[in-house]
């Protein structure tokens, strides 16, 4: 039940910040501007679905590779911090530490 207040009064709190935002003329400009684009966006997309799809599929692409590129350059830091520590407790393995 506290869960549903908590979620309950986010929402609530976002449409009373946002409906007392649109006090200012600038606020509903920007934001009746920002529909417009929505809906000229959407229709369009609507309309022609195969480019929604690609457009899709070049935004995946671009985030997969992001994602492939950032992972290889993690592990080649972790190779690089595991060839310094071999390298660092081969070089104090032999001695004798009092």
């Amino acid at each position: 039940m506290g869960k549903r207040k908590i979620i309950l009064g986010v929402v609530a709190g976002a449409v009373i910040g946002g409906a007392a935002s649109l006090f200012d003329k600038e606020a509903r400009s920007y934001a009746c501007g920002k529909v417009k684009d929505m809906k000229a966006a959407s229709s369009y997309y609507i309309s022609n679905p195969s480019e929604a799809i690609q457009g899709l599929q070049k935004t995946v692409d671009k985030v997969n590779h992001v994602f492939e590129s950032g992972s290889s350059n993690a592990m080649n830091a972790l190779e690089q911090v595991e060839q310094t520590l071999d390298k660092v407790t081969n070089k104090y393995s032999g001695k004798a530490i009092d």
